[in-house]
């Protein structure tokens, strides 16, 4: 290889949260390393874990057409909602994070954790049956919800009977009955795929509102109400259904959200759970891309101990390995665990970072920052270039 052979540079980052987007990250990496290697054809495959940007990723790959809907956010209030409907009309992408998340609540709002719902991510649902699909993807990351998904499934027509029931989704002791008697029939068409990284249990230390509801706002009486809610739902839902849901790893996802889905599983024509990023992967049509890919960049916010959990960053350098393609990593933060999890696969992780900078402004300068790692990056990769022709044999 020499410095003018043009390579063909697959850039498939997840979002630098709180900052940038999947897609924001993938075009100032395609910024800077068009500056320091301008003849390069650079394949932009943005990803997401099915977190908050899942949709842009998707949306990203062509193919879908942006959807609108009336819901409602976590705390009740009316909003508009977007969703993905694929051009043919057959598929459609949702993401709770787009009515149900706190990405949806000002960031100077009072936290709600026993009031907040995810009802909203039912009537973008419930759109979309409207809208006559049936084979649908949903992303379940960044809920502002522990409702063990009552709320959507409120909107799918499951009715909830007990003289404190108007104030769902709070704890309510008094709950007296789950009705599934008026459960929306045209779900029993419906192919429904989850995105969903974690193996938490609904209850428990490692449950639902132990572990992610201090993330939400909870404070420890909060938490032990939102566990006594979740358990009677559980038990009310169970007998309702005929399912037993609640052990099941990653029932405790999006604060129970995947517990209800769960327990309808057998009411709809198919039912998965699937970790986010190979969701995203296979909607994107990353592979094929892969294939013609002489390189590939990923890269996310921290690339630290929970990479080596199914990150994005790791899911990439997994699939390049596999096809013997070389990877690089670029993180706003990398950590020696998070370098170790991506080295097994070959990737090499590269901080953003190239000077002492604060939080903060790190956040703030985020764009700029990330165009100059792309461009370092070009530039190392011609030097690297340079010297493996230097060490070759004549011809």
């Amino acid at each position: 290889m020499n410095d003018r052979r043009r390579l063909r540079v697959l850039i498939a980052p997840d979002s630098f949260k709180g900052s940038l987007t999947p897609v924001a990250v993938a075009r100032a990496l395609a910024v800077g390393w068009g500056r320091g290697r301008p003849d390069d054809e650079l394949i932009l495959a943005p990803l997401a874990d099915g977190g908050q940007g899942t949709l842009a990723a998707i949306s990203e790959s062509g193919g879908w057409e942006w959807q609108e809907c009336p819901a409602h956010d976590a705390l009740g209030r009316p909003i508009t909602a977007r969703w993905l409907r694929s051009v043919d009309g057959e598929r459609a992408a949702v993401e709770l994070a787009e009515a149900s998340g706190l990405s949806r609540l000002p960031a100077d709002e009072p936290r709600a954790p026993l009031l907040a719902s995810s009802e909203g991510t039912g009537e973008i649902l419930r759109a979309v049956l409207d809208a006559g699909v049936r084979h649908v993807v949903m992303g379940v990351g960044g809920s502002a919800t522990t409702d063990g998904g009552s709320g959507l499934l409120h909107a799918l027509g499951v009715w909830y009977r007990g003289g404190a029931a108007a104030h769902l989704p709070g704890p309510i002791p008094d709950l007296e009955a789950v009705d599934l008697a008026s459960l929306d029939p045209r779900l029993g068409e419906v192919e429904l795929r989850v995105a969903c990284d974690v193996t938490n249990v609904l209850l428990g230390d490692q449950g639902a509102a132990a572990v992610y509801a201090p993330q939400k706002g909870a404070w420890p009486e909060d938490i032990e109400a939102l566990e006594a809610w979740l358990t009677r739902f559980a038990d009310l839902l169970e007998a309702a259904s005929g399912v037993r849901a609640r052990d099941l790893p990653g029932a405790g996802a999006a604060g129970g959200t995947s517990f209800g889905l769960m327990c309808l599983a057998g009411r709809l024509k198919s039912f998965e759970l699937v970790p986010g990023v190979e969701l995203v992967m296979l909607e994107t049509g990353f592979d094929e891309r892969l294939a013609r890919a002489d390189l590939v960049i990923t890269g996310e916010g921290q690339i630290d101990a929970q990479t080596a959990f199914g990150k994005t960053a790791l899911g990439v350098a997994k699939r390049a390995a596999s096809a013997r393609v070389p990877c690089l990593a670029v993180g706003g933060a990398v950590t020696p665990e998070g370098t170790a999890a991506l080295a097994a696969f070959g990737c090499v992780a590269v901080p953003v970072l190239d000077r002492p900078i604060g939080l903060r402004d790190a956040m703030a300068q985020a764009t700029p920052l990330v165009t100059a790692a792309g461009e370092r990056l070009a530039r190392v990769v011609t030097v690297g270039a340079l010297a493996t022709d230097r060490q070759a044999p004549p011809t």
